[in-house]
């Protein structure tokens, strides 16, 4: 399809159904109720400007909103819909799940599905637990690892977010950066202080906090790939080096695979750079779009768990049957159907796309890409830390959002998110976003 694309409206039935309840009358009567209006706080548009549209359904790559209005979806649930929305397997494995019970508070099949499968696809995963978010994942592997040393310090990174955790919301990614706070309210001193940030791909800060603190330390915890201050890749052997450093000081390494786990291959990004963790973080594709996460590695490590060990965690819904169901459909489909190589072409469509409208522009813009995942930085400089990223122009990326949605693609809300792509981005689905987002760019 040549020329902007239009936005598409639903038919006369649903518009007239949705005609009392537009978004901006939506957001009104949540504001009323929620604090922000929302229940996750990127998605209140603050650092986009204007109010955020509220979806009535979806389907594939395509949400529909209240407002009558079809958008191509590069947010994709920020990220488990790796298979798109409402996909027909995933449905069926719920609904074949739901006729027997919504939850059991004992043991149920699907969970030992599950732990084979991650165990077989994850290089680094012996023994696994479920829990019910990626925050629950990070912070019960947290504790595992300082329960496991018996030491009290964690290193985290300067930009990656690794959920709502007090001892991991600091200097953090995603929605606190967006919204200019990457520490929080409400977090005693005295928890920040067991949290050691470094910058990334900086392994001389490394070696020097380890140089005082190695003996204290009981974890290293990254994203392996940072994407919740846009998307960072890691220096060559940067994850090696860090490997390297937990092994000779009897560290913990973490890695936070929450957004990654799955997406970018099989078994993550461990899978990818052949780098084995001690613990892995996981999340979001493993509840095909319901709650969910876990955590697992070194059966050695994960035997300190109660009920064999001293460290507690515990969940009234871990292994709720509905996600475990919905959450083996997605993998199967992964590793059934390899869509891998077609990611990283598609990926790569988008990106030359956006590369080649800035060279026309004349302007600077990096778009780090691999596999179905990429992101944008108005930036003269390839961006490789949390300082690269706050300091690239995020009021460009403002001005390309709100032209993409008006022209029918929905970016994420913030120039520190990653975008996805799912199996459900048809090829004329990502010609028609790459023609929106170069026009975008060229408009500016």
């Amino acid at each position: 399809m040549c020329g902007v694309l239009r936005l598409r409206a639903m038919d006369n039935q649903q518009q007239s159904t949705n005609h009392s309840r537009s978004s901006s009358q939506l957001f009104e009567r949540a504001k009323q109720l929620i604090p922000g209006g929302v229940n996750s706080p990127v998605r209140a548009f603050r650092s986009v400007g204007g109010s955020p549209f509220f979806t009535e359904r979806a389907s594939g790559a395509h949400l529909y909103t209240a407002d009558g209005n079809e958008l191509i979806d590069f947010v994709c649930t920020w990220g488990p819909a790796i298979h798109g929305h409402n996909d027909p397997d995933i449905a069926a494995a719920i609904g074949k799940a739901l006729k027997n019970g919504t939850s059991f508070g004992t043991p149920n099949p699907y969970e030992v599905e599950m732990a084979e499968l991650i165990v077989d696809m994850v290089p680094s995963v012996e023994k696994v637990r479920m829990c019910n978010s990626g925050t629950e994942a990070t912070m019960s592997a947290i504790r595992l690892a300082r329960g496991y040393t018996k030491r009290d310090k964690i290193i985290k990174f300067a930009g990656c977010y690794h959920g709502h955790v007090d001892s991991l919301l600091v200097k953090a990614g995603s929605g606190a950066l967006t919204l200019g706070y990457p520490d929080s309210a409400g977090i005693p001193s005295s928890f920040a202080a067991e949290t050691i940030v470094v910058e990334f791909n900086d392994p001389d800060a490394l070696r020097a906090v380890l140089n005082e603190h190695a003996a204290n330390v009981a974890a290293i915890i990254v994203e392996p790939f940072p994407a919740n201050c846009g998307l960072i890749l890691p220096d060559a052997h940067y994850l090696a080096f860090l490997r390297d450093q937990c092994t000779q000081h009897g560290i913990v390494l973490i890695f936070d695979e929450v957004m990654t786990g799955f997406r970018l291959a099989a078994g993550g990004v461990q899978e990818r750079v052949g780098i084995t963790p001690d613990l892995t973080a996981l999340g979001k594709i493993i509840g095909g779009g319901l709650p969910v996460g876990a955590f697992g590695g070194k059966a050695e490590i994960m035997d300190y768990l109660a009920p064999l060990g001293p460290v507690y965690q515990a969940g009234t819904l871990s292994g709720n049957p509905l996600a475990m169901a919905a959450g083996i459909a997605a993998l199967k489909k992964l590793k059934t159907n390899n869509p891998y190589p077609l990611f990283e072409k598609l990926g790569m469509t988008i990106r030359n796309a956006l590369i080649n409208a800035a060279i026309e522009k004349g302007m600077p813009l990096q778009v780090p890409q691999v596999g179905s995942m990429f992101a944008l930085f108005f930036s003269e400089s390839p961006v490789r830390n949390y300082t690269d990223a706050i300091n690239s122009h995020t009021e460009r990326f403002t001005q390309l959002f709100r032209y993409a949605l008006d022209h029918g693609v929905y970016l994420p809300p913030s120039a520190y998110e990653t975008c996805f792509i799912c199996t459900a981005h048809d090829g004329s689905d990502i010609e028609r976003a790459a023609e929106v987002l170069a026009a975008g760019i060229k408009a500016m």
